[in-house]
């Protein structure tokens, strides 16, 4: 079993979320930090990036999935793109931390959930 760890940090993601009438009308940073389980010993000796798990990529499947989700809930933002990087990469498990800085509350609304391939099916989480 492998340890090695993959991770995006602060990835800042302009999106639709809230569940305020106002908020449907405008754009919100989201920032995403995402920890991901993958063996990175094949691409260390060949140093070649078709055989490692690319962050670039993952950055940008992250923002199409909230880009093109406009959801309501930061939990369900989390919950969609864990799945989406479970499905479409070669991912053992993942730690997923998403962000919403609250302008006009002066703080930070967070979650942070961990989920491996098929962890929703297997517990009923999604509905």
């Amino acid at each position: 079993m492998t340890t090695d760890t993959v991770s995006i940090r602060d990835l800042s993601v302009a999106a639709v979320i809230g569940v305020h009438a106002w908020e449907r009308d405008i754009e919100q940073t989201l920032i995403f930090s995402v920890e991901m389980s993958a063996d990175v010993r094949k691409p260390a000796a060949s140093d070649d990036l078709t055989d490692t798990l690319d962050y670039s990529a993952v950055a940008s499947t992250i923002a199409a999935e909230v880009r093109e989700g406009k959801f309501h809930l930061i939990e369900t933002a989390a919950e969609r793109v864990a799945e989406r990087l479970l499905s479409d990469y070669p991912i053992a498990w993942l730690r997923l931390e998403l962000r919403k800085p609250i302008a006009d509350g002066a703080y930070t609304a967070a979650i942070t959930i961990e989920r491996t391939p098929g962890a929703a099916e297997r517990t009923g989480d999604i509905s």
